[in-house]
């Protein structure tokens, strides 16, 4: 293995050595930890090999994970869509922690618990989902300008049913 191929953080297989990680590399060498202590190696000598699925884009060599994982994140930034984790951001400080409960009309039956952020998570996707729609309609190529209105009076009447739900959201920009 080459050693311009190496970067910090990698897991690296050795022949005689295991696994292990990449501390620090140097022009000709790597400080790689392994289970017994870290080990100062020549990577190509010593036969180190990745120890993760490896992919090469023009020119450039990373863990397969870590490039799946950039490029998810470019594409969910590119789309407007939001991780569930940042979602909670736009909650209410007041909602954090919170639950709705749904009491059935039967009291024979259970009532159901839903944490808040679970809940307004669902409402943001509705809401993402609303405005991915909304961008196909307007960019689609077959439909008339009519046609395109029509869809949109639709678009508009949903996020209006939603409206009920900005009291969830911290900052008014974001609601519907």
């Amino acid at each position: 293995m080459k050693i311009e191929v190496l970067h910090v953080g990698m897991n690296v297989r050795h022949p005689q050595y295991g696994l292990g990680v990449v501390k620090s590399i140097s022009e000709a060498a790597a400080e790689i930890l392994f289970a017994e202590g870290k080990r100062t190696v020549s990577p190509e000598a010593a036969g180190l090999a990745p120890a993760e699925p490896q992919a090469a884009v023009t020119g450039l060599e990373m863990p397969l994970k870590l490039f799946v994982e950039q490029t998810l994140d470019a594409a969910v930034r590119k789309l407007g869509l939001e991780k569930p984790d940042a979602v909670v951001e736009l909650l209410g400080a007041r909602w954090h922690g919170g639950k709705a409960v749904l009491h059935p009309a039967d009291p024979t039956l259970l009532t159901k618990d839903v944490p808040l952020e679970t809940f307004f998570h669902k409402v943001v996707m509705i809401r993402n989902q609303l405005r991915v729609l909304e961008q196909k309609i307007n960019a689609h190529e077959k439909l008339s300008d009519g046609e395109k209105v029509e869809m949109q009076q639709y678009l508009t009447r949903c996020y209006g049913s939603l409206t009920t739900f900005n009291v969830l959201f911290k900052d008014k920009e974001d609601q519907f």
